[in-house]
């Protein structure tokens, strides 16, 4: 994945975690069924995933789970960008 794609994504995760008073998390620490994000946190992921990267979260083919790791999330936003963007529409 492109790193300044994920840059966002990941500098969001890491004030959240700074927030709370972790200083660093490993790309397949388990970042919200662990606790170290909240809902509120969640919450900002998925704004960014949205806005910043264009991921539709109502799609079928989501799942909640690919986004509990930074490398899962990283590895999302990869995936969707390369779909086209009319197969991303349907």
């Amino acid at each position: 994945m492109n790193e300044a794609a994920g840059a966002g994504i990941r500098a969001v995760i890491q004030a959240s975690l700074r927030a709370r008073g972790i200083m660093s998390v490993g790309d397949h620490d388990n970042l919200f069924s662990t606790g170290l994000l909240d809902s509120l946190a969640a919450t900002e992921v998925l704004v960014a995933l949205e806005t910043d990267h264009g991921i539709d979260l109502a799609d079928e083919d989501f799942d909640i789970l690919e986004i509990d790791t930074l490398h899962g999330i990283e590895q999302l936003i990869a995936s969707r960008r390369l779909q086209p963007v009319a197969a991303q529409a349907t």
